[in-house]
């Protein structure tokens, strides 16, 4: 009887869980809203700059820098989404609104069938964030000799031979 209470609270234990999927899912709705209040910003500042008829010395690079920064932010906040979801149905339960069979309503996008699965979804997602990431670092870096150059040209191969076998992965 002592084993089956014991048991028993164990297996409710899992439950706890149930911060890190609300959490979770916070998290990535302020991560959300602050990406969208920061395209917002990038293109206020776009507007105005216009209409003013200025045109600032790294006006295109601070624009293009601003997107990707919310881009950024955007993947990090699908990384938490994933995370909530997945903790969420390996821990407490199916959700039953994604198993409805209709493939337009992202339910293969979000289904997460083990541990295994759900760090490998997230670690793509993550690895874009470090593209992303890298991407708006290159936009403010001055190349002055050639040897920096080489380097640049090195680490673009790496992230392109990456992000190849990146989208081998999992396929036969």
């Amino acid at each position: 009887m002592l084993e089956r209470i014991f048991e028993g609270g164990l297996w409710k234990s899992r439950f706890i869980v149930i911060l890190a999927v609300i959490f979770g899912l916070l998290g990535s709705i302020v991560l959300f809203i602050v990406a969208s209040m920061d395209i917002f910003g990038v293109a206020a500042y776009t507007f105005e700059t216009i209409a003013t008829g200025a045109h600032p010395e790294h006006f295109h690079e601070d624009i293009v820098a601003g997107i990707i920064g919310a881009v950024d932010l955007y993947l990090i906040a699908v990384v938490m989404l994933i995370f909530a979801f997945g903790i969420y149905e390996l821990f407490i339960s199916k959700i039953d609104a994604a198993d409805d069979g209709d493939e337009q309503n992202g339910s293969t996008i979000l289904a997460i069938h083990s541990l295994d699965q759900l760090k490998d979804k997230i670690a793509k997602v993550i690895i874009m964030v470090l593209v992303v990431s890298f991407f708006q670092k290159v936009l403010h870096t001055n190349f002055a000799t050639p040897l920096e150059m080489l380097y640049f040209a090195l680490s673009i191969t790496a992230l392109a031979v990456g992000l190849f076998f990146l989208g081998k992965v999992g396929k036969h």
